[in-house]
């Protein structure tokens, strides 16, 4: 069965629904050290229209081969996330900070006002790590550097919190990240804040997004809400080889009444499947649970502000 047609969106900015980013359609850099996949625009990888989502720069996942790595780099105003999936890294910096960043271990360092560090793999390994980039809440800070690490747990493991609740590593910025390793058919609700923008980000396995509540939609000329198209559960596969930037609505019934804007009623609740390397913006107000695949997931969640 085809999936309904998808509508362009511009994922740069706010919007009502759902951005899907393909694993296939991000940025690719290769060459002898270093395999890139980009989910944004990244060093000569630009498009206007994959810039970001909300606060979130940038997401890469890199495999270093062993002995190589980044030399001395500069960073300024930016808070830069380093989650290790495997193997070792080497980080040297100019606050004085010379750490081993090992598998399951997370970093955090806030370039603030100016740092110069390097990022090496000096094991006989590959090693495989997604390095994420948060625009701060304030230029001009104070850099700092934090390192934990984390056992990932079936439901959601907080690795980061703006206040460092719990274990969770301190930013600068009201962002939150997950991680979660789910079984499969394990069913994992989104502690995602109603107002907040969201976003998840597949590592490995695949998660069935599954709509969990009404979403306002606008009345349109006649005064009847717009029903947005669905993707079935026929059509989720389909549905993702949609383009960069595309909306994958979610499927829905126009309610009751007229002139005022309306709840959607959820008839179809599966609105797509996510798998290795996918990625999925939300908008506030949307709310959505995940349903780990036959193999379970391995997968990032972002609360952004």
């Amino acid at each position: 069965m085809a999936s309904a047609p998808m509508t362009r969106n511009r994922p740069c900015f706010d919007q009502v629904g759902l951005t899907y980013r393909p694993a296939s359609g991000r940025f690719h850099s290769q060459n002898y050290w270093l395999d890139s996949w980009h989910s944004f625009s990244f060093a000569n990888h630009y498009d206007s229209e994959w810039c970001g989502f909300g606060p979130l720069r940038v997401i890469n996942e890199d495999r270093i081969q062993a002995g190589n790595g980044f030399g001395m780099h500069p960073h300024a105003d930016m808070e830069i996330i380093t989650v290790m999936l495997a193997g070792e890294l080497h980080h040297r910096d100019s606050m004085g900070h010379s750490e081993a960043l090992r598998c399951g271990e997370v970093q955090r360092m806030s370039a603030g006002t100016g740092i110069v560090h390097s990022e090496t793999n000096p094991s006989a390994a590959p090693c495989h790590l997604l390095q994420i980039w948060i625009e701060p809440s304030a230029a001009g800070l104070s850099p700092s550097y934090s390192q934990k690490p984390f056992t990932i747990e079936r439901g959601w493991t907080l690795l980061i919190d703006p206040l460092g609740q719990g274990e969770a590593i301190a930013i600068n910025r009201p962002v939150r990240l997950w991680r979660a390793r789910a079984d499969a058919g394990q069913k994992l609700d989104s502690p995602v804040a109603p107002e907040a923008q969201g976003w998840i980000q597949m590592i490995a396995g695949e998660v069935i997004v599954i709509e969990t509540a009404a979403n306002e939609t606008a009345p349109n000329e006649t005064g009847a809400a717009e029903t947005p198209a669905s993707v079935t559960a026929q059509g989720a596969e389909d549905a993702n080889e949609a383009p960069a930037g595309t909306t994958v609505p979610g499927p829905s019934v126009q309610g009751e009444g007229e002139g005022d804007p309306q709840s959607t009623v959820e008839v179809g609740p599966t609105i797509g499947v996510l798998r290795q390397g996918d990625g999925l913006g939300f908008a506030p107000g949307r709310q959505i649970s995940l349903e780990a695949g036959d193999q379970g997931a391995d997968l990032l969640l972002f609360e952004l502000r």
